[in-house]
């Protein structure tokens, strides 16, 4: 079952159960109970010293993304991004100027994974598939449920993590199954899109529960695992405490967090945990080489030092406007929010010194910064290229 609030979404995952029993075993979250949750009122937009110019330099439509989460693809020489009605477009990244643009012939509700060479998408019911740079499909198969993360690509392999737990790994160039790897899903999660990356020989995989795994590419064995968030509390809601978002990478230290959690870092050569501080996000991080960045799931945004985890400074003026991740610039951090706003706040402390306005849709994905620009895809379907004077 699941059902919206604010941007939270959530999936209760019971086995061979009737609809009372699971209306029951979801109690804290069934839309027939007397129980309301709480809607908080997003923060008005203030006034502000304006120090940078944010501006559109190029803009195509890509198409809705409506209840997905799509998260374009940068490549060396490209950016490839889907929605979900099938549409797929690789554009030039100097200009926006459309590549090629194809329909998969399926409904999507992940992507889109690229290493420049293969192109991965998720289809409607579990279909995974992969197309070469020219937009030609190469193979398409089955896994075992919904897949609401995008699929990474490297080493010559493609994986994929389904709804039910289970990551699998595929030949990038025939689609044969390499390795698999199943772990216990929790009763509750977010209904979101928990992400991977590749890593040289291994992939680290967000997982529901709150554990950020570590797995050898070349035969999916484990590496290493450890906690981001301990499920917890009295009720199926409060025990919610699944990764949230992308890690993030810096000269081999990997940081994550999690919703009812907490944030940290770890190192990747031993798997073994730098620090970690009490924080709840549920969409991800950013990085640079002295800050993790961190928006909150009540909508502030902070940095911590990447080495020691040290509070560097907090904003709280975007409360509740549903904000994505931080995205590192040259001197700004950026973060979109349900409305359609980019807001752009000063890496020393915090500071806005930046806003801009893209269609009025909310940017679900994690806005992405290539060569100076920043692009952003919303769930109306715009993809857009911006520039900030100064960024």
């Amino acid at each position: 079952m699941t059902i919206m609030n604010n941007r939270l979404r959530f999936t209760c995952l019971l086995v061979g159960a009737s609809m009372t029993l699971t209306l029951a075993g979801c109690s804290s979250l069934n839309p027939f109970s007397s129980k309301k949750l709480p809607v908080n009122v997003p923060a008005a937009l203030t006034e502000f010293k304006q120090t940078i110019e944010p501006r559109s330099i190029w803009s195509i439509n890509v198409g809705n993304a409506e209840n997905y989460e799509f998260v374009p693809a940068l490549t060396y020489d490209s950016i490839v991004a889907a929605s979900a009605a099938g549409t797929i477009v690789k554009v030039n990244p100097d200009n926006g100027h459309e590549i090629w643009r194809i329909n998969a012939d399926v409904r999507l509700t992940a992507g889109v994974g690229s290493d420049g060479s293969t192109i991965a998408v998720a289809g409607e019911k579990g279909v995974i598939l992969t197309f070469d740079q020219d937009g030609k499909l190469r193979w398409k198969t089955q896994v075992s449920s919904e897949v609401l993360s995008a699929p990474v690509v490297g080493q010559g392999l493609v994986v994929v993590r389904s709804q039910d737990n289970r990551i699998a790994a595929y030949d990038a160039y025939s689609g044969a199954r390499k390795w698999i790897v199943t772990r216990t899903a929790p009763p509750l999660t977010l209904r979101s899109a928990p992400g991977m990356l590749i890593d040289n020989s291994e992939v680290i995989v967000a997982m529901p529960g709150g554990r950020l795994l570590g797995l050898a590419l070349n035969n999916g064995g484990p590496l290493w695992e450890i906690a981001v968030g301990d499920p917890r509390g009295a009720t199926e809601l409060d025990r919610i405490a699944d990764v949230s978002g992308y890690p993030v990478i810096y000269n081999r230290q990997a940081c994550a967090v999690a919703y009812h959690g907490r944030v940290g870092c770890i190192n990747l050569a031993t798997g073994s945990p730098q620090w970690s501080r009490m924080f709840s996000s549920d969409v991800g991080l950013g990085i640079d080489e002295r800050n993790v960045y961190a928006s909150s799931d009540k909508g502030s945004v902070s940095a911590f030092a990447l080495q020691g985890g040290q509070s560097v400074w907090l904003n709280d003026k975007l409360a509740y406007r549903q904000l994505t991740a931080p995205v590192a610039l040259k001197r700004a951090i950026a973060v979109g929010d349900g409305m359609g706003f980019v807001h752009f706040l000063d890496k020393e402390n915090g500071a806005l010194i930046g806003r801009m306005n893209t269609d009025g849709s909310p940017i679900l994905s994690t806005p992405l910064a290539s060569g100076g620009k920043l692009i952003i895809q919303t769930r109306a379907g715009t993809l857009m290229a911006v520039t900030a004077d100064n960024g």
